[in-house]
């Protein structure tokens, strides 16, 4: 079975580019426009890993990332940070709060699915 992983963004069109190099190296992929729609899906279905963006709206990245790792049976989950946010003072917040990487928008799907293969747990 396919590992499922959850890509959020508030950008329609890179949630899609994010996902069809996903899909086509195999992934399941859930989607979804900010933090508050992405715990949604922290339900107890199996995740292997979050791609998520740093400015959004309603609940951004790095507040999703605490509220993910809040809850018991996602505190070991990986998130992969995907922003324009290059501020070291952004990345140690986003590192306090649990996510394991931090990646630079504009991104090679390549350098994308090298991080997620690393990152995504079995």
């Amino acid at each position: 079975m396919a590992q499922t992983i959850l890509v959020v963004d508030d950008s329609a069109s890179l949630r899609q580019v994010v996902s069809m190099a996903l899909k086509d190296a195999g992934y399941e992929v859930l989607q979804a426009g900010d933090g508050q729609a992405a715990l949604a899906f922290l339900d107890g279905r199996k995740i292997g890993m979050v791609v998520c963006d740093v400015n959004m709206p309603k609940m951004n990245g790095i507040e999703f990332v605490r509220a993910a790792k809040a809850l018991p049976a996602y505190r070991f989950l990986p998130i992969l940070m995907l922003t324009t946010e290059n501020q070291e003072s952004k990345k140690e917040e986003g590192k306090a709060a649990g996510a394991k990487a931090w990646m630079l928008k504009p991104f090679t799907p390549s350098a994308l699915l090298n991080a997620v293969s690393k990152l995504c747990l079995p």
